[in-house]
Parts: structure tokens; C-alpha cells; sequence
């Protein structure tokens, strides 16, 4: 029979999961809003379609969009897949993190890192754009965990490099290249260095320029993209980002004797 710890661990697991899908469905909430300019918080969720509040039980992250059918109950509008697959997504890298880090702080800052990751690379995959409020945000989060960390009487220089070595590596870059890449590229790599630290800021820039030398040569080789074309960077940053989290250590020990 499974001993009691082993029991909780199961409780904690699916809390975790749960509390990741709820997170979730207020990222989507960014995600749709932001972009607008309008607040994440007023008013009430409300179909796109016929502006109708949407009840509680319609809200209910995954299992609404399913029992819904993909549908808005009222005026029969398709919902995006998106929504639960945000949903999805939040929940299974919450879930992961937990099983790396347990209940602890460093789940607390990569939890808050990862909903913030997902909030700018969606959007910027969508419009293209890097929003500064969300920057704001992550910036003011990784200070928030730094002085904590401070506090605490933990290390917080590697962080605090992190952020400005990125942010100037980016920096350089953009000169370099002129225009290939954006300022929100820089921006979203400083507070990916504030909350990542020294080594892992490194792989992740490392998988980052991998990640989309790739997919842009898989995208221009198969003629869906051009040379010329904008190809949005925020999402190799912030999927690079994530892996680092969990294998960064591993890259780093690659590279680094």
C-alpha cells in the first residue's frame, strides 16, 4: 500500500494542476485583452460575439470549453482551441514545476516567470508586438523575488547579472543587425535574466538563437516565410527560457568545464 506522504503528493499534484488551469484561463483574459488596451480585470469575462456575461459555470477552465462543445451557449459563436490549450499548457508546466521544486519558493518565481513567458510570447506571436505593461510586470516580479531572496539572506548577484548582461547582449545585438531584431526582444531578456540568473539567462539565449534558426529555415525552405519577412523572436525566448528552467544546468555543464 502507498504510505501517506506518498498520498499527499498525489493531493498536491492535482491541487497544482488545478490551480494551474484557473491561472491559465486569467492569462487567456491577458492574452485577449492587453492587446486592446482594455483592463484585465473589468469588466467581467463576456462572448466576443454577442457581449453576453458569461455565467460561473461556463467559466470553469478545460471541462467548459468540452461540455460547450466549443461553443458560445448563447449566440453558438466557435471558441478558440486556444483558450484550453493555455488552460492545458499552464496546468502541465505548473505540474512539472511542482515535481522539480515541490511547494517552495523557486516553484512560487518560476510559476509566476511561466505565466508571465506565456502571456508576452503569445501575444507577440499574435500581433507581433511586445507590450510594455507586461515587461513592467515581469521586471517588477523578479525584483519582488530578488529582494525576498535578499532578504533571506540567499545569493541574488547571478540574478541581478542575468538581467543586465541579457539585456546588454540584446542590446549589442540589435545594433549589430540592425533592425533584425526589436527592442521588446531586449526587454523580454532582461527580466528573463532577472528571474533566471547568470548561467541559465546563457542557455537559454544559447536555445533561443537555435530554436529560431530552425524554425525560420524550415519556414523559408518551405516557403511559408521569406528572407524579408518578421519572423516574432518572443516565443523562442521564452520557450528557451522554460527549458532552461528544467535543463539549463544540464546545457551549461555542456559547454562550461
Amino acid at each position: 500500500m502507498a504510505d501517506w506522504g506518498t498520498y499527499m503528493n498525489i493531493y498536491y499534484a492535482v491541487a497544482v494542476f488545478i490551480f494551474g488551469t484557473v491561472i491559465g484561463s486569467f492569462l487567456n483574459v491577458c492574452i485577449y485583452r492587453i492587446p486592446k488596451g482594455e483592463s484585465v480585470v473589468y469588466p467581467s469575462s463576456h462572448c466576443t460575439n454577442c457581449s453576453t456575461e458569461i455565467k460561473w459555470f461556463d467559466l470553469v477552465p478545460i471541462v467548459s470549453y468540452i461540455v460547450l462543445r466549443g461553443k458560445c451557449r448563447y449566440c453558438g459563436e466557435k471558441i478558440s482551441a486556444g483558450y484550453p490549450i493555455i488552460e492545458f499548457a499552464t496546468a502541465f508546466l505548473y505540474l512539472m514545476l511542482y515535481v522539480k521544486f515541490g511547494l517552495s519558493i523557486e516553484f512560487a518565481r518560476y510559476a509566476v516567470f511561466t505565466g508571465i513567458l506565456i502571456v508576452v510570447s503569445v501575444i507577440d506571436f499574435n500581433t507581433t508586438d511586445v507590450y510594455f505593461s507586461t515587461i513592467v510586470t515581469g521586471i517588477v516580479f523578479a525584483l519582488a523575488f530578488i529582494l525576498l531572496y535578499w532578504h533571506m539572506g540567499l545569493e541574488i548577484k547571478s540574478f541581478i547579472y542575468g538581467g543586465i548582461l541579457s539585456g546588454l547582449f540584446f542590446t549589442i545585438i540589435i545594433f549589430v543587425t540592425r533592425g533584425g531584431m526589436g527592442w521588446g526582444d531586449m526587454e523580454i531578456c532582461l527580466f528573463c535574466g532577472l528571474f533566471l540568473g547568470l548561467k541559465l539567462s546563457f542557455a537559454a539565449i544559447f536555445l533561443s538563437f537555435m530554436l529560431g534558426s530552425i524554425v525560420g529555415l524550415i519556414l523559408i525552405l518551405s516557403g511559408k516565410k521569406s528572407k524579408k519577412d518578421y519572423i516574432p523572436f518572443g516565443p523562442f525566448i521564452s520557450i528557451s527560457s522554460i527549458i532552461a528552467i528544467f535543463l539549463g544546468r544540464n546545457i551549461v555543464n555542456l559547454y562550461v568545464i
